[in-house]
């Protein structure tokens, strides 16, 4: 497998937010980290896979101190957390944000034969080679020793606590289903959501270890309320108040007859 020149690449958005992703990760595993510049501190929502650093990555971008905050523990989304002095994580998620040795799944074979399945049947497309990896980031680099780095959160949330910037506020909604500590940070003033995994414009998963069907589709009737403007989610392109109506009516159309 060849070695990536870059790891991190960024597209502008609206309203002074970053798009910060990896090119040569697979969509399953792809996160979107997401960059708010505040008057007096910046906001990055996940840090990806960390399997370089996202820091040095974006060191042009951080002219202040940072909150590193975790949509949810999940190792995609996790990675570069312990690059950052400041790190938020949901209560019912800290324990495992701290928790050492957890491993990272960069190849389908991770999943075993029976997450395969779920994934294929919840609408994702696994690589043909089975590596979520499409470039390594050095020489000797090994997928299938490569675990995430622990580190304790420094703060911890709930829902209806406020991550002021200093010219900006987010709220944070409890939002579980995919994850018991899953977040989304929503600012009432601009519409603007951060989801994380609770809603995406692609296949949702509601079927593994850690997730509660019961509990999403209460998140999904929750968001489907909000009043926003635009969503910006963990995996995806974002996208507007239709679209994430139509996410969810599709979803609890589903889940509700299960």
């Amino acid at each position: 497998m060849h070695i990536a020149d870059t790891r991190f690449e960024r597209r502008q958005m609206d309203d002074g937010i970053t798009w910060i992703y990896e090119p040569h990760v697979h969509p399953f595993i792809r996160c979107n980290v997401w960059h708010v510049p505040g008057r007096d501190r910046d906001l990055l929502v996940d840090t990806a896979l960390g399997i370089v650093s996202l820091r040095e990555a974006v060191r042009d971008l951080l002219q202040k101190p940072v909150i590193a905050a975790a949509s949810h523990s999940h190792f995609d989304h996790v990675g570069g957390h312990h690059e950052f002095d400041e790190r938020l994580v949901h209560a019912a998620e800290a324990t495992t944000l701290a928790e050492a040795g957890r491993e990272m799944i960069l190849r389908v074979s991770g999943f075993g034969v029976a997450g395969v399945k779920a994934l294929e049947e919840a609408g994702y497309v696994m690589p043909e080679d089975g590596e979520f990896l499409t470039a390594h980031p050095h020489q000797g680099f090994d997928p299938d020793s490569h675990v995430l780095e622990p580190v304790a959160p420094t703060w911890v949330v709930e829902d209806g606590d406020a991550v002021d910037l200093g010219d900006r506020s987010f709220e944070v909604l409890h939002i579980p289903g995919h994850s018991p500590g899953s977040i989304g940070l929503w600012e009432a003033a601009t519409g603007t959501l951060f989801s994380g995994d609770a809603i995406y414009d692609g296949p949702l998963l509601y079927a593994f270890g850690d997730s509660d069907i019961d509990d999403y589709i209460r998140t999904l009737e929750r968001l489907r309320e909000l009043p926003v403007t635009v969503v910006h989610g963990g995996h995806d392109p974002s996208f507007g108040r239709a679209r994430m109506i139509e996410i969810c009516d599709a979803y609890l159309k589903k889940w509700t007859t299960l």
